[in-house]
């Protein structure tokens, strides 16, 4: 028994995931929408709050702010909440109302950004908005979870140890993770790499994120791809890139949903998409094990990814924009 269910973050259930047509790819994923408030973003708010407290950096009476475009503001909100501190989000127009609900109701205060930055996006202008708010504020920390070692470190010691644990017959040959904001992949690649050196670490990204040098271009689904590249990818042990668009990222999310009976989020559908992609041009002779994460879950997409109209619009707006780019070539 627990005390608060925030205190039963990780330790998240293992399925399996076979490939029809695809016999020798052994696919596992990681379900970390079990996490207390729905996202793999709990293993970093509980971790760096409580090393913040614990070594002085932070005292009850200091703020907490952060950029987020949505589960880690979520989860930042209930366990600064948890540990009596206050709590600013910076989100913008992009995230669910779902999300931009539970934040408030965990008594955060909330920022919302509108406008557009250079790229199309608004992390930019979300980062903007937080310096300027740390510049004028006594007693406040920003998490900068693009930055600080301790997010990185977060994982390492949970999400990382978890899956070199869980592994079939202890054994990773590959590992798809999702991109954003580069903390949850460059913690757990520096674990999983200990381990198993010979794992391939396979970042999946977006269509319209520049992390890896890609165009920039309007992005509607959160949690994945980015505007910049995070400076905490420095660390990171990357060895190769898939990028999905966003069509694919719907269908897979509804073909988990389908044949797995998973409830998936947005960006787990673009790494289920990544994994099924990247085999396709990378033929295997031989069994492998390949991990994966899937960061949250469907529920907070049901008027998005899961959405009918929205798909079409997401649809439309994409061949229209890529029409738009091959006139102008």
């Amino acid at each position: 028994m627990v005390n608060n269910i925030l205190n039963k973050v990780g330790n998240t259930p293992v399925v399996s995931l076979p490939i029809i047509g695809k016999p020798n790819l052994n696919v596992f994923a990681k379900l970390e929408f079990y996490n207390p408030t729905g996202s793999v973003k709990d293993r970093a708010a509980c971790y760096i709050i409580s090393r913040l407290l614990n070594d002085g950096t932070i005292n009850k009476d200091t703020t907490l702010i952060e950029s987020s475009s949505g589960n880690f503001g979520v989860a930042l909100s209930a366990y600064a909440k948890l540990n009596g501190l206050k709590f600013i989000c910076v989100i913008d127009k992009t995230t669910l109302p779902v999300n931009e609900m539970l934040i408030r109701l965990q008594g955060a205060e909330v920022i919302r950004i509108t406008k557009p930055d250079n790229n199309g996006g608004y992390l930019i202008n979300r980062i903007k908005k937080v310096k300027e708010i740390v510049q004028k504020t006594e007693n406040i920390y920003w998490i900068n979870q693009y930055a600080n070692p301790l997010n990185a470190r977060a994982y390492y010691n949970s999400l990382g140890i978890e899956i070199c644990l869980e592994a079939p017959r202890q054994k990773v040959d590959y590992l798809f993770m999702g991109i954003s904001s580069g903390g949850t992949i460059t913690g757990v690649s520096q674990r999983v790499k200990e381990n198993y050196p010979n794992a391939k670490i396979i970042a999946v990204d977006v269509d319209g994120s520049i992390i890896f040098g890609g165009k920039a271009h309007k992005r509607f689904i959160p949690g994945i791809g980015s505007s910049i590249r995070p400076d905490i990818l420095k660390h990171a042990k990357i060895d190769d890139v898939i990028s999905v668009n966003e069509d694919e990222t719907i269908d897979a999310c509804r073909e988990l949903l389908e044949r797995h009976n998973l409830y998936a989020g947005g960006s787990s559908g673009s790494v289920y998409a990544g994994i099924k992609k990247y085999f396709r041009r990378n033929n295997v002779e031989s069994q492998v094990n390949i991990m994966c994460v899937f960061a949250d879950s469907g529920e907070r997409y049901i008027t998005t990814v899961y959405n009918d109209q929205w798909g079409d619009m997401v649809r439309e707006y994409n061949l229209k924009r890529q029409y738009s780019e091959a006139i102008a070539v």
